[in-house]
């Protein structure tokens, strides 16, 4: 447990304040339309380089996202793969812009695992679209708890995104890990907003 007061973060090392969310119950959805030129379509299988590509496009270069960088492709083909994985895209012109992950894999719930749309189309619209999309199929199936976490490596707008959602807020952490710039799982100008502590 943490005391009051500050405490230093290991030189190599990056921390974050995490929020956890759930929704115990559909809530009714604000009407969305998806911008033009845009559709969400469900990918099946896909490559792990694709998925890393639009990992990198939606989170990694801009806010720092790394979780998944870590994975070779045995290991994230085993969660991409897996028929109670949903991966929805938000394509335009044969290109994925955006993404919506469900896992499905524990009983009773889904997680939201993914969730964004590249740069680009913040404040357009496509995030309430797939949202939309992301509660309506979730709860399609026979769950009590819809989930979602996510971090101040993230962009700054998306914990009161989830709220308005319907998600509430139940409970927050703090993650120190290893700085993925400094690994070579991201380029070194990556997340410019989290300052680089080199290791000594």
């Amino acid at each position: 447990m943490l005391t009051d007061g500050y405490h230093d973060i290991p030189a190599g090392k990056v921390a974050s304040i995490v929020t956890h969310l759930e929704m115990r119950e559909r809530v009714a959805t604000r009407p969305a339309r998806v911008p033009e030129g845009l559709k969400l379509e469900q990918v099946t299988q896909p490559a792990p380089d694709w998925y890393r590509d639009l990992f990198m496009r939606i989170g990694g270069l801009d806010w720092l996202w790394f979780s998944r960088l870590g994975l070779d492709d045995a290991a994230l083909g085993e969660i991409l793969d897996d028929p109670q994985v949903e991966l929805y895209a938000l394509m335009r012109d044969g290109t994925a812009h955006g993404m919506v992950e469900l896992d499905f894999r524990q009983p009773d719930e889904c997680e939201l695992a993914f969730f964004g749309v590249t740069s680009e189309l913040i404040g357009q619209g496509a995030g309430r679209y797939m949202m939309n999309h992301a509660i309506t199929t979730a709860f399609a199936r026979p769950i009590s708890r819809f989930h979602v976490h996510t971090c101040t490596l993230d962009a700054p707008q998306a914990l009161g995104f989830y709220q308005n959602c319907g998600f509430v807020a139940y409970r927050q952490q703090v993650e120190i890990a290893n700085d993925p710039r400094l690994n070579g799982q991201l380029p070194l100008d990556a997340g410019a907003h989290v300052p680089i502590y080199p290791l000594p």
